[in-house]
C-alpha cells in the first residue's frame, strides 16, 4: 500500500459543541483534508507546537518525552496513520536509536505532537485517506482564509455531529446481567478499541460488584 504525506493545517474549535476540537490534515499533493477528533489537552499540546513563540514555564508531557528522547540519543523520524476502524485513527511512531529502527504503537493525536516536536513528517495509508478523506466545498464569495475558517468549523461541527448521532441512536448496554468475568473481558475489548466512555461505565459497574 502506497503512502501518501500529510501536513498539519491547523486546529479547528466546534461553535457548537464545548471543549471539542478537530485536527485537520491536508495531503501534500492534493485537496483532501483529513479531520481528527482530539481532546482539548492534546489541542492545546499541538497548538503550542504549532506556535513556536509560545513556551510553556514547564515541559509538558510530550515536550518532556522530547527532553528524554534527546537525552537517551532517541530519534522519532516519521508518524504514520496506519489503521482506521470504527471512526478512530491508529498510528505508529517510526524511532531510530544507534541505527536500529523500532516502532511505537501511540494514539494519533499524540504521536502528532511528537512530530511536531521531532520535525517528522506525518503519513498515511492511501485507503486511509481514501475512506476518510474529505473534500471540502470552495465558496469563491468569500476571501480564502475566512472560507477555510468557516468550512474547518462547520467541518468539526459535522463530525461530532456524527459521533453523537451514533452514540444516542444505540442505547447504552446493560451490565447488569453480566457476571464479573464477562465484565472484565468487555472491559479490556473497551480500553483495547480505545473506547474509554464505555470503559468508564464497565468499570463502574465492577466497582459496584466488588
Amino acid at each position: 500500500m502506497s503512502l501518501v504525506k500529510l501536513n498539519i493545517k491547523g486546529i479547528s474549535y466546534s461553535q457548537t459543541q464545548n471543549g471539542a476540537y478537530a485536527l485537520i490534515l491536508n495531503e501534500e499533493d492534493g485537496d483532501r483534508k483529513l479531520p481528527i477528533v482530539i481532546g482539548a489537552f492534546e489541542a492545546q499540546s499541538i497548538a503550542i507546537a504549532l506556535e513556536k513563540e509560545i513556551r510553556p514555564p514547564r515541559p509538558l508531557t510530550h515536550d518532556l518525552f522530547k527532553n528524554f528522547a534527546d537525552r537517551f540519543d532517541i530519534v522519532v523520524k516519521q508518524v504514520i496513520i496506519h489503521k482506521l476502524v470504527d471512526g478512530v485513527f491508529y498510528s505508529s511512531l517510526i524511532c531510530e536509536r544507534d541505527n536500529i529502527e523500532e516502532i511505537i504503537d501511540a494514539r494519533t493525536s499524540d504521536a502528532i505532537a511528537l512530530a511536531l516536536r521531532f520535525d517528522a513528517p506525518i503519513f498515511t495509508y492511501k485507503n486511509i485517506l481514501d475512506k476518510a478523506g474529505i473534500y471540502l466545498k470552495v465558496n469563491p464569495k468569500k476571501e480564502d482564509e475566512e472560507n477555510d475558517e468557516s468550512q474547518d468549523s462547520i467541518l468539526v461541527d459535522d463530525l461530532l455531529a456524527d459521533e453523537v448521532e451514533s452514540t444516542s441512536s444505540t442505547p447504552r448496554e446493560s451490565y447488569k446481567g453480566k457476571t464479573l468475568k464477562e465484565l472484565q473481558n468487555l472491559l479490556d475489548e473497551a480500553v483495547a478499541n480505545e473506547d474509554y466512555e464505555k470503559a468508564a461505565h464497565i468499570r463502574d459497574e465492577i466497582s459496584k460488584r466488588e
